[in-house]
């Protein structure tokens, strides 16, 4: 398989750091490391597994007891959403397939929460589905948009919430390592995050739980994570999510703004190559990586694939929606036209990413839209 010369989908997945690979290594050069042992080699691997939880409590401003170790998002949204003591949901439009199935599937009431036309949540409307209905609440509010990248109004709705009796799970996957996040400033009562997208390795992740919320098991067996969460840990993954997070974060700032101006280049050449495309919540607060945008006469699975050619990876939103042909729900939700809706792309930035990367990807772009308008001529 060729690998990509521009690799642009970091929403997707963030190629894994070297330093979650060296931690990762140097577990597995232990040998058989089971942390439910009693003997030295499980001693061991217990202490990797809470140092790395104390250095993620520290990074992600909660309590070490606050978090359990899960096999990713998914698993850590599934858990908030099938175990939390409610008796009915509020969904915003915006949340990840991970939050809004089990919330359907419960048998439980599910309101959805709608959203402007930037995708942000709104606050309004939460307090009037608060306002009726019968019940406690979870109130599923993600963090960032995944697709838009428009960061949403947590602590307006933690706030909200409070005065409704009503819980909050905020889902942080696309969140973490990313932008500012400090669980004890935001108010929630669950937050979920994801190692492999912030550099760490691919099916380990994280579910944050208030201290003193009782949250009803979603795996059961064995006593592990203070009996909420059984099966044996996955210590390398934890060692390497850990080590995933701290160089996420060293020096954020000004990855942040480097990345911004990327972004902006890149939106900037997309209008100046053709003036007609649409950038969705361009004007939103929203992560500086993030770009979705579509051009209302360009077939999104015919660009992405002429993309691919030319060694740009991008998609067309959602990893968990690649290669279905399905409008986003989000975009609808938004107000955004069915036709356009569906010719939504999606171009994430990170870390690595470089000026030649965005010129390659431009370059395609304009490829494309030329080809495009001499076919229609």
């Amino acid at each position: 398989m060729t690998k990509p010369r521009a690799y642009l989908d970091w929403n997707a997945d963030a190629p894994l750091c070297e330093a979650a690979r060296q931690a990762m290594l140097r577990v597995w050069e232990l040998g058989a490391l089971n942390p439910s042992s009693a003997h030295a080699g499980g001693q061991k691997a217990r202490a990797i597994i809470e140092e790395a939880r104390h250095s993620m409590a520290r990074l992600l401003g909660c309590a070490s007891e606050e978090i359990i170790f899960t096999a990713g998002g998914t698993e850590a949204d599934n858990m908030a959403v099938r175990g939390a003591p409610v008796e009915r949901f509020i969904v915003s439009f915006m949340e990840h397939p991970a939050v809004m199935k089990p919330a359907k599937a419960s048998g439980k009431p599910v309101t959805l929460l709608e959203v402007d036309g930037d995708g942000k949540a709104d606050p309004e409307a939460l307090e009037r589905h608060l306002s009726v209905g019968g019940g406690r609440a979870l109130v599923c509010l993600m963090f960032a948009s995944n697709e838009s990248g428009t960061l949403q109004p947590v602590r307006e709705a933690v706030e909200i919430a409070r005065r409704h009796g009503a819980l909050v799970l905020c889902d942080a996957v696309q969140g973490a390592g990313k932008v500012e996040l400090n669980f004890a400033d935001l108010g929630v009562d669950m937050l979920a995050i994801s190692a492999h997208k912030f550099g760490g390795p691919q099916g380990v992740g994280a579910l944050i739980v208030r201290e003193g919320l009782a949250l009803e098991p979603l795996v059961l067996g064995g006593g592990q994570e203070r009996r909420r969460r059984a099966g044996t840990e996955n210590v390398a993954g934890i060692a390497g999510m850990a080590a995933a997070l701290e160089t996420a974060l060293e020096g954020w700032q000004e990855k942040k703004k480097r990345i911004r101006v990327l972004r902006n280049d890149l939106e900037t050449g997309l209008k100046a190559i053709a003036p007609e495309v649409v950038i969705f919540a361009e004007r939103a607060p929203r992560m500086v990586n993030t770009t979705w945008f579509a051009h209302p006469r360009l077939d999104a699975q015919a660009a992405l694939m002429a993309f691919d050619l030319d060694g740009v990876a991008i998609s067309a939103g959602s990893a968990c929606h690649s290669g279905k042909a399905e409008v986003p729900r989000s975009l609808i939700a938004m107000g955004v036209d069915r036709d356009l809706a569906k010719r939504a792309l999606r171009v994430s930035l990170g870390p690595d990413t470089t000026e030649d990367d965005i010129r390659l990807f431009l370059s395609s772009w304009q490829a494309q839209v030329e080809r495009m308008n001499r076919n229609a001529a």
